[in-house]
């Protein structure tokens, strides 16, 4: 069941007397409570004796319900230890001061306190007086974990004084029960708002548990309108709703029409993405929902924070940016222009975005029925094309013997010309491959095509979607224990009048790394004494005059040669970019469901006995989803040639570094250090797990909120109270005069 319910706080009673079962109880049924809280919702957790601590010293204020402050919530609620004695003012008071900060985001809806206690003699009423009567804004939900002989009727009281309930947790059996019945009274002015309240509401994305992949959730409550007499009835019964899976929204956009770098995406009020091509959660979790937000799911800046922030306010715009973008591969970050296009979606609260390149924002809209066109290019009919669909392949002749030179920098001029002027029969090089935008792909010689493992939709392809957005010949280093060589590529595009088109093709060759160590022999030789190296634009080694480097080539250079790449990154050849993964994979920890104490809180849903891998999982260790920090380097805006001079301890060198016109590459030539200290900052690509806490992002609160109904009947248990306790209800009516508070009377 899904509802929107605002600013919560649950307070978390430990004391003396807490301790064993009563203690697990308490904690598990917390840790029950805080997974019925959504998004939408803001809550903080405290434990109180004789002074008041939030449970997460950092969460000072309410923060909002997410699963990751939900996880830290957990941690922290699992840790705790009882000690002291209970004193009920000290934890009232600490959560009217968390509800009454106005500095704190929130939606201001629904104002809630949960107490979970083995009992207690004190009322705080005099906290109630002055902070919640006579209107009693905050509702006050009072928990009685444990099976003990405490006297319960200061609970009883507290809640029914405060417009709340009274429950009872005598086991583990009654937890996730009586953690979720609150949700009935909360939900009682809904009800009695009638139509205004049956809205669609949209659930988070999440994994399927029946195999539909990820998906979203449109639900709209069903109330009981019966009528006994006078009364109406006041509950929710249930929820219908309808699930959407995402593959069939993606399949309603154009991705093809769009470019290789185009694409669209969807956020919610919350600012998490509905669609977007890098939401692609590498666990399948079926218990929590994916939620990415936009700002993580693409490299973040200025722009992007106003982009979103318009959006999530329902409103339409366009902008041209200049942004970073990340490479399909993660190796590499290019520095590119967007059309950033939004408008919200009529009749939901989502907004939907488009993203265009420059080259993408026009296209060729040619005449298939003119045979004269037709017979200019080769083409290549697939045997399930659509009668209306012709794709042609434009190949271009490119490899010849590589002319040998002892200078490195003319070598690799010499070996760019190679690819304009060679045919695709040259035996010296390995592999030959144009591709387009319509998908099709052509490797050649054939025997190139055994052993090709790109990925054959060029869409996915990091190389080709890296051409795109960078002029003039890119080349990529293998990746490591790859033995297919060095990939080089370049964008074909069209220029018709003041619009630029980009592909007409794509053109990549591969070259074998022994034939480019073949080829650097000469240069070897001469220059023994001289490290020379070709690095590219994310700070992989491509090319080396060093014959042991040859099985380093395609690693990150700060591995190969750390004070080098240091010199080269300190003066400003190279910048560093750090982002982070929130779909990342951490190592495997032991199941929470395995154990004897684990397994008999988890009570598998009718979702998990339908699924075959929660059968296999009992007892094996599983991957959980965790945050990590990438680390990327790419060209400053220096374009010409300078020579350093790196200072280490007892020994320095000259370094000449240049960049090589129309393409990815850097020139270095340096001395071999003659010591072997030298205080650096060692560089690194490596992916570490990190623990990432940051400042709560602009949101969009509910639009409706049903916290309060004249018509809501006093609670049923109410009467019974007194009925049991009419002692203890006259001397309350004599001692402060506040009954009228719990008089019980036909309406609130």
């Amino acid at each position: 069941m899904y509802f929107v319910f605002e600013n919560r706080l649950s307070s978390f009673c430990l004391s003396g007397s807490v301790s064993g079962l009563t203690l697990k109880l308490m904690k598990t049924s917390v840790i029950e409570m805080l997974d019925t809280l959504s998004d939408d919702d803001y809550v903080n957790v405290a434990r109180f004796n004789e002074k008041a601590y939030a449970v997460v010293p950092c969460f000072t204020t309410l923060v909002q319900a997410n699963i990751k402050n939900k996880k830290i919530f957990k941690e922290a609620v699992m840790n705790m230890q009882a000690k002291g004695t209970t004193d009920y003012k000290t934890g009232f008071q600490f959560a009217f001061d968390q509800l009454l900060n106005t500095n704190a985001p929130r939606a201001n809806c629904n104002k809630m306190i949960m107490m979970f206690t083995d009992g207690g003699e004190d009322r705080a009423q005099d906290i109630f007086e002055k902070y919640n009567w006579p209107n009693k804004t905050v509702r006050v939900f009072t928990f009685s974990v444990g099976q003990h002989n405490y006297d319960v009727t200061p609970l009883q009281w507290i809640a029914c004084a405060n417009k709340g309930y009274y429950f009872e947790i005598p086991s583990i059996g009654a937890i996730r029960i009586n953690t979720q019945e609150y949700l009935d009274v909360l939900g009682r002015p809904m009800v009695l708002a009638g139509e205004r309240a049956k809205q669609v509401q949209w659930t988070n994305v999440y994994q399927d548990a029946l195999g539909l992949g990820l998906v979203i959730t449109g639900t709209m409550p069903v109330f009981n309108l019966t009528t006994d007499g006078d009364s109406k009835n006041q509950l929710i019964l249930g929820v219908m709703g309808v699930d959407i899976a995402l593959s069939e929204i993606k399949e309603l956009t154009p991705r093809y029409k769009l470019g290789a770098n185009g694409y669209t995406f969807a956020i919610d009020p919350n600012g998490y993405v509905l669609l977007h091509p890098n939401l692609q959660p590498k666990i399948i979790n079926f218990r929590e929902p994916v939620t990415l937000d936009f700002l993580d799911a693409e490299l973040p800046d200025r722009n992007k924070e106003e982009i979103r922030r318009q959006m999530i306010d329902g409103k339409a715009g366009q902008r041209r940016i200049k942004t970073l973008v990340k490479s399909v591969d993660e190796r590499y970050i290019d520095e590119v222009q967007r059309t950033y296009i939004w408008s919200p979606v009529e009749g939901t609260d989502y907004s939907l975005g488009l993203v265009l390149p420059s080259y993408s924002e026009n296209h060729i809209k040619a005449n298939l029925s003119d045979q004269i066109l037709q017979v200019q290019c080769k083409y290549q009919r697939q045997a399930n094309a659509k009668p209306c669909g012709m794709m042609c392949v434009f190949l271009r002749e490119y490899c010849k013997d590589l002319e040998l030179s002892n200078n490195n920098t003319e070598f690799l001029l010499n070996f760019i010309a190679l690819m304009e002027k060679v045919t695709p029969d040259s035996k010296q090089c390995e592999a030959h491959r144009s591709s387009t935008d319509g998908g099709i792909t052509r490797v050649f010689p054939k025997r190139a095509s055994d052993t090709w493992e790109e990925n054959p939709e060029p869409f996915n392809a990091s190389f080709y979607r890296r051409s795109l957005d960078n002029k003039g010949y890119i080349f990529r280093a293998p990746y490591q224990n790859d033995t297919i060589g060095i990939l080089v590529s370049t964008a074909v595009d069209v220029t018709i009048g003041s619009r630029n088109l980009k592909p007409a093709g794509k053109i990549q060759l591969h070259v074998h790394l022994a034939t480019v160590m073949r080829s650097l022999e000469a240069v070897r030789l001469s220059l023994q004494d001289l490290l020379c190296y070709l690095i590219d634009d994310g700070g992989f080694l491509v090319m080396s005059n060093q014959k042991d480097y040859m099985n380093k080539i395609g690693m990150f250079f700060g591995e190969v040669d750390a004070t080098l790449f240091y010199a080269l990154y300190n003066n400003s050849f190279y910048k560093r970019k750090q982002s982070y993964d929130y779909q990342s994979v951490c190592d495997p920890v032991p199941s929470s469901n395995t154990g004897a104490a684990p397994r008999g809180v988890f009570v598998p849903t009718i979702a998990d006995v339908l699924n075959v891998a929660w059968w296999t999982s009992a007892a094996e260790f599983v991957c959980s989803s965790c945050v990590t920090v990438q680390t990327q380097f790419y060209f400053s805006n220096i374009s010409s040639s300078y020579n350093i001079l790196q200072d280490c301890d007892n020994c320095s060198r000259l370094i000449h570094a240049r960049r090589i016109n129309n393409t990815n590459l850097l020139f270095v030539v340096a001395e071999k250090l003659s010591c072997d200290s030298c205080e650096i900052e060692k560089l690194s690509q490596v992916e570490t797990e990190c623990i990432l806490t940051h400042k709560s992002r602009y949101r969009k609160g509910t639009t409706t909120c049903f916290d309060y109904s004249v018509l809501v009947s006093t609670h049923p248990h109410f009467h019974l109270f007194i009925q049991r306790n009419l002692l203890e209800y006259l001397q309350l009516n004599v001692y402060g005069g506040h009954n009228e508070l719990c008089k019980p009377r036909p309406q609130e």
